[in-house]
């Protein structure tokens, strides 16, 4: 019998890694296997969601539906192989990727047979949604999605939600759930359907438009000129994610950034000193030298300890 996948989508910072954190922790006794996929080698997502699930495997160094579908494809074998085998399988693609590609390497008749792609599950960022409106990765994305998952819907208005919704529905999508209004039941998650998925026939989005930097360092950061640095970054950054400690600080912190939000929030789990960044822009407007050293300034403020 065939495992059914469940693939995730979005745009970068919407919400995908906490959806899957919820449902992997959800009470529904299943064994659950998740497939992340960041943007470059430091794999954050995979970090966070391995504190909730044994079966995370970290897929590196580029999309799942460009560079990645050869290490995809051996990753659902290895996944497949185990004992006992997952009764679900959920893979987090990249912000930046086209979900039709992995539709694409899914329909594999190898693969089908072992692992069955029942829903593709677009989250979208509500209050970010009137600034990707015209982007045609965040279209790409909303046409490949089977449900679509409001997110931050709390930062909205009864208004902006509801034009949103018709938003949505435009694109004839008429399953639409609130991520934020109540834990989403598994059983909302699968498409009934007799028939294969029908190939997706949209043009791949290029990934070729984003750039990203990756940053470690080895000792705390002073927190003032972490922030400072932030918040110039956050002028042309998309997204970023980090594993940080801080002098002063105990232990580590989860950083997010989206746009012009960031947050910190502790990470009672890991205990190292050192820190771990990743960054992600547009080509056009995102000058991934000034960032690297913006963020190198930052080892000359760093206390010593």
């Amino acid at each position: 019998m065939s495992v059914p996948v469940l693939l995730v989508t979005g745009f970068l910072g919407a919400g995908k890694t906490t959806f899957i954190n919820r449902l992997l922790q959800a009470d529904h006794g299943l064994r659950i296997a998740a497939i992340v996929n960041d943007f470059g080698s430091i794999n954050i997502d995979a970090e966070l969601l391995a504190q909730t699930s044994e079966d995370v495997i970290g897929l590196k160094n580029g999309c799942i539906c460009c560079s990645l579908q050869g290490d995809l494809m051996r990753t659902l074998k290895v996944v497949l192989s185990r004992t006992p085998k997952p009764e679900l399988i959920m893979i987090e693609a990249s912000g930046v990727a086209d979900p039709a590609g992995i539709v694409q390497s899914l329909m594999d008749p190898v693969i089908w047979k072992e692992a069955r792609l029942e829903t593709v599950i677009g989250v979208v960022d509500a209050p970010d949604s009137a600034w990707r409106a015209d982007d045609p990765l965040w279209q790409a994305q909303l046409r490949g999605s089977d449900i679509l998952l409001l997110s931050k819907t709390a930062e909205c208005s009864h208004d902006e939600l509801k034009a949103l919704r018709a938003d949505m529905a435009s694109y004839g999508k008429n399953c639409i759930l609130d991520m934020d209004d109540a834990p989403v039941p598994l059983s909302a998650l699968f498409i009934k359907d007799d028939n294969p998925r029908a190939m997706l026939e949209a043009d791949l989005q290029d990934d070729g438009r984003f750039l990203h930097v990756e940053w470690e360092f080895e000792a705390p950061l002073d927190l003032h000129a972490f922030q400072e640095a932030i918040l110039r970054i956050s002028d042309t950054a998309l997204r970023g994610k980090g594993l940080l400690s801080f002098a002063g600080r105990h232990g580590r912190h989860v950083f997010q950034l989206v746009g012009k939000r960031a947050t910190l929030s502790s990470a009672p789990w890991d205990q190292e000193k050192g820190c771990r960044l990743i960054l992600i822009g547009e080509r056009n407007t995102f000058d991934a030298d000034a960032v690297l050293r913006k963020l190198n300034e930052l080892r000359m403020s760093a206390p010593d300890v």
